[in-house]
């Protein structure tokens, strides 16, 4: 299972204590290959990234944050309502009504005997897998601006481990296990302690594959959490809910660069902008 959680998002580093995110439910899990298909689209992740990190705002709101169009965002914000990933909030009309997160995660599977599915939590990980490469990087570009303990805090690390596919699973629901404690925080601005702000933590683990001389060894049968560094966005299967609206282009429709490195996820919290953070 994959999932992802949206931290921080363009133009605030912290969420808005004035508005916390209020969300229904832990997680939101994605099953059916159009659901999966109309999320893997970085501008509709961006928004429930939004929404999840600082609470209801309207389509113009959301607009002005994440630098995109009204009609884009509005779009979108229908499509994302579509699949159960925000709703509607009290108050407003038309384009100034307010929308909220319905989760703080959102699910997928790492495995599925359907190739539809396969494919479209395919895609739905490597938008995210360029969200991740954005993130690290504008982390990487700022650095030396945060203080020295934030500085020294901060750290980018891998290690090779002989595991069985149980052993990286138990070490998977460890990890959960530990940042569970902390996810409260979100919503409860009054127990977070002093020097407290937002912090993204992105995990992955994942077999290497075995290489020849003569390349890559297929293998058959392959644990399903996978890496997430790379720079590649995939183009989700076309779809009327896959792309946005045409007429300015805004919506984010033009074909995306596949990267090469990439498969599946671990737990996503839909991805902030780094510009701005």
């Amino acid at each position: 299972m994959s999932e992802r959680g949206e931290g921080a998002t363009q133009g605030s580093g912290q969420s808005d204590a004035s508005h916390p995110a209020q969300h229904t439910a832990r997680a939101k899990r994605l099953t059916d290959a159009r659901a999966l298909r109309a999320y893997a689209h970085p501008t509709r992740m961006r928004l429930v990234g939004l929404l999840r990190a600082q609470g209801p705002r309207t389509a113009t709101q959301a607009a002005e944050l994440i630098n995109e169009s009204v009609a884009s965002c509005s779009y979108h914000l229908r499509m994302l309502a579509k699949y159960g990933l925000v709703e509607t909030a009290a108050g407003g009309r038309g384009r100034e009504k307010p929308w909220r997160a319905t989760a703080r995660l959102t699910e997928w599977p790492t495995h599925s005997p359907e190739p539809a599915v396969a494919e479209a939590a395919k895609a739905v990980e490597l938008a995210a897998l360029e969200r991740y490469f954005e993130l690290l990087s504008a982390a990487i570009e700022t650095r030396r601006t945060l203080p020295r303990d934030w500085q020294e805090a901060g750290r980018i690390s891998d290690v090779l481990l002989y595991l069985t596919a149980g052993e990286l699973s138990a070490v998977q629901h460890q990890i959960d296990a530990l940042l569970r404690p902390f996810e409260a925080r979100e919503t409860r601005p009054d127990s977070r302690p002093p020097g407290a702000r937002l912090v993204q933590v992105i995990r992955a683990g994942f077999p290497v594959p075995q290489v020849t001389a003569s390349g890559p060894a297929p293998e058959t049968s392959r644990a399903t959490d996978v890496a997430t560094t790379g720079s590649g966005a995939v183009e989700a299967t076309p779809t009327a809910d896959s792309v946005g609206p045409r007429p300015d282009n805004s919506a984010g429709t033009e074909p995306a660069k596949v990267n090469p490195v990439a498969a599946g996820t671990a737990a996503m919290s839909d991805i902030p902008d780094p510009e701005g953070t």
